[in-house]
């Protein structure tokens, strides 16, 4: 029984640093994400091929956010270029990179 406890415990202990973690953070992600803008931070930009637009990240939902970029990294998702940079991020980056994207107004053009 004092083992079940001591688990719980322990479980629980680990968990609220695991997701403190996990939320991200937007100041540094901010600095890593600073190359998204190239393509997402331009209005109405385009890809080349296939055409379409480059779809606008701020304000994008966390989750979002990371089941993308670990899809790319994955190579589940294709797009050559964010293919390339999603495999230069870590677990820990790419919560970052959420974290910042999510702080973002709806109103910008990101």
């Amino acid at each position: 029984m004092l083992k079940r406890i001591l688990f719980v415990a322990l479980a629980a202990a680990l968990s609220q640093g695991v997701f403190a973690q996990e939320e991200g953070d937007p100041e540094r992600g901010r600095i890593i994400g600073y190359t998204c803008f190239g393509c997402h931070g331009v209005p109405y930009q385009k890809n080349v091929y296939p055409t379409y637009p480059v779809p606008k990240i701020g304000g994008q939902t966390y989750g979002y956010i990371v089941s993308a970029l670990e899809a790319y990294r994955a190579g589940e998702r294709g797009h050559a270029t964010m293919v390339a940079q999603a495999n230069t991020l870590s677990d820990q980056d790419i919560r970052d990179i959420a974290a910042y994207f999510v702080s973002l107004n709806e109103g910008d053009d990101s």
